[in-house]
């Protein structure tokens, strides 16, 4: 069970996600908090403005945390929309994100089957991370539903192999 504020983070995550989905990307958001307060934030970006298989949600979110806050990841929390996928696990998993709340299951890319698989420092890392979700599937799992069908449209067109 999620706290009312850790929802208010979520819910500002489905605003990105919405955002990015308006963009012509996929329906992924994500944000960063330290003591309570948003330090960085991020929408998915693969496909717009260019094609850029790195530009997930959380990956972008990362990239915006101040430099000087870094000596206190294991005390910042992330809140996505969707289980990361195995690149934002790896990447979450090195910063030390000490806690990362999801909104929706991803039963296609989600990284949690994997746990118990991944290298020895990785599951270390994921020891020390309160891993929590899906904790909004009420919102995110429409979001989710659409990502797939946007997904699936784009190889139907030919865009995605």
């Amino acid at each position: 069970m999620i706290s009312k504020i850790q929802k208010q983070f979520l819910q500002q995550a489905v605003e990105l996600a919405q955002k990015a989905e308006e963009e012509g990307n996929l329906p992924i958001g994500a944000i960063i908090t330290l003591d309570d307060k948003v330090i960085a934030e991020g929408k998915n970006k693969i496909w717009q403005p260019h094609f850029n298989g790195t530009r997930h949600a959380e990956i972008e979110a990362l990239r915006a945390v101040p430099k000087e806050l870094w000596s206190r990841s294991k005390e910042m929390t992330v809140y996505t929309t969707l289980e990361p996928c195995l690149m934002c696990t790896g990447a979450l998993l090195l910063h030390h994100i000490g806690t990362l709340i999801f909104g929706a299951r991803d039963n296609i890319g989600g990284t949690s089957c994997v746990f118990g698989h991944m290298p020895t420092f990785l599951e270390r890392e994921l020891k020390d991370t309160r891993w929590i979700g899906p904790a909004f599937p009420e919102i995110c799992d429409e979001l989710y539903t659409r990502a797939v069908a946007l997904i699936e449209a784009r190889m139907k067109q030919g865009l995605i192999v």
